[in-house]
């Protein structure tokens, strides 16, 4: 900036004009490069299935086959069933691992250690074969039966697959009880709240938006997890199909049946997910994401303005 003096003192005299600056975008070559490589793989893949022995009309004819659809209500059956227990006992678990009684939090320890650290595959395996080693339950004044009637395959497929996601969700809560300042207790118990209180009322609500996105993976992880239970000869989804594929003759094209419908309901859950997660994100985010809808909306509203602009 240059300065000028004339009779009253010295002026400052305007900057000069910037200079019109012409960006020139970055070529990124990578990226065409990989565009191009992912789409000739993917075409590659397409032409190879498409050239192989599958009778793609045999999909559709079974698709909504009665034994499939009773499949996929177990499957949806079972994974509730499951995560309603895992989460249940993982929440006490997480409590009782956080406790200051030394029995409480070591019998949590061994239980998460235990159920994390054997395969749930064995763990079916052990329950389903547990009537080699009991011939009878007793439960003295309540209940007593034959092993074999009590543990059924349902039975045997709830057992293993909740207990096993107990041991994890416990983890989970564990974490999400963890991650709330130690002042919010202090504070709920200086108003006199009792510990259960306080936990109900303060540190849950405020855990959750921590817990949640967890637990939504660990229920889109237990649906495909309980194609396991096969091993337990519980009909399930991919019972279902296997046993349409052996009837039919269709073996492989079955099991493509069965993996499309694990993706419907896998993308079902996971929209599901989307929203609970954006719920409990409102006390810690000043702005929400914007949902599918909203972004395609605001998409064609963009281009409605960019073609009004051109027209013109």
């Amino acid at each position: 900036m240059t300065t000028k003096i004339d009779k009253a003192g010295p002026v400052d005299a305007p900057p000069p004009a910037a200079e019109n600056i012409k960006a020139i975008p970055v070529r990124h070559y990578g990226r065409w490069v990989s565009a191009v490589i992912a789409i000739a793989v993917l075409f590659l893949l397409i032409s190879a299935f498409a050239r192989g022995d599958v009778n793609w009309d045999a999909i559709p004819d079974y698709f909504f086959d009665g034994e499939v659809l009773r499949g996929v209500r177990n499957t949806v059956w079972i994974t509730i069933l499951a995560m309603v227990l895992g989460v249940v006992l993982g929440i006490i678990l997480a409590v009782m691992r956080l406790s200051k009684n030394p029995v409480t939090a070591s019998i949590a320890w061994g239980y998460i250690w235990f159920f994390r650290g054997t395969p749930v595959y064995v763990q079916l395996l052990v329950w389903f074969n547990l009537g080699l080693v009991f011939d009878y339950i007793n439960i003295m004044p309540i209940y007593k039966d034959e092993w074999s009637d009590f543990m059924t395959p349902f039975l045997a497929a709830l057992l293993g697959l909740g207990l096993n996601e107990a041991a994890y969700m416990a983890e989970i809560c564990r974490a999400g009880l963890q991650s709330v300042d130690e002042g919010q207790s202090e504070a709920a118990q200086a108003l006199g709240m009792s510990h259960a209180k306080t936990l109900r009322r303060v540190v849950l609500p405020q855990a959750m938006r921590v817990i949640v996105p967890p637990t939504g993976n660990e229920f889109i992880n237990m649906l495909k997890t309980t194609s396991l239970v096969i091993a337990v000869q519980y009909w399930d989804l991919l019972q279902a199909t296997s046993e349409v594929g052996q009837n039919s003759g269709a073996t492989a094209e079955m099991l493509f049946l069965a993996a499309a419908w694990y993706l419907i309901l896998t993308s079902v859950l996971s929209v599901g997910q989307y929203y609970l997660e954006r719920y409990y994100a409102r006390g810690s985010s000043r702005s929400l994401p914007a949902t599918p809808l909203q972004r395609v909306r605001a998409n064609l509203l963009s281009f409605s303005n960019r073609s009004g602009g051109v027209g013109a």
